[in-house]
């Protein structure tokens, strides 16, 4: 019995499209410190590569705490869809998502999460906690880390040394 194997030129389109993805998630995650938020983007797009929802985090201009990039998006792409489950979409985010947003991703029966940066207080798809492929629940999710991630950690390390030099 042969192993199944994905095709190099697959896999290739399958990184290049991960990027460019990463690169509109990145962009959204730049806007939100405008509003005092931290720099963490996420988007939405359906299995014909059509961007449902693209939001960034947005707890502290709504004083929300469930404010998140991921929470936003899934939010926007089940009422696009009229349906919250998102069976054969791919969510993509800046940062690896928290407990809270990786519940609402199994939840939301997301089939695929691409991240960029490491979490490593409070991430739960592979480094603290790895909630999206836990056994134990009824969906797991196929992960891909770590897609431009010193962008996405450069946005982060930036946005915290400038809270820092803002509080001394």
């Amino acid at each position: 019995m042969q192993s199944a194997r994905v095709p190099s030129h697959h896999a290739a389109n399958l990184v290049a499209r991960h990027t460019d993805w990463m690169a509109h998630a990145l962009t959204l995650a730049a806007q939100a410190p405008l509003t005092g938020d931290v720099p963490v983007g996420a988007l939405i797009v359906d299995e014909h590569a059509t961007v449902l929802a693209a939001r960034h985090n947005e707890r502290e201009l709504h004083n929300d705490p469930t404010g998140h990039a991921e929470i936003l998006a899934l939010r926007d792409a089940a009422a696009a869809r009229a349906d919250w489950r998102l069976t054969d979409c791919t969510l993509i985010v800046t940062l690896e998502p928290c407990i809270m947003c990786a519940g609402a991703i199994v939840a939301a029966r997301i089939p695929t999460v691409v991240f960029g940066a490491w979490d490593d207080k409070a991430g739960a798809a592979g480094s603290v906690y790895d909630l999206l492929r836990d056994r134990r629940l009824n969906h797991r999710v196929e992960v891909f880390a770590g897609v431009n991630a010193d962008a996405a950690g450069a946005l982060l390390t930036a946005f915290f040394e400038d809270q820092a030099r803002r509080t001394s």
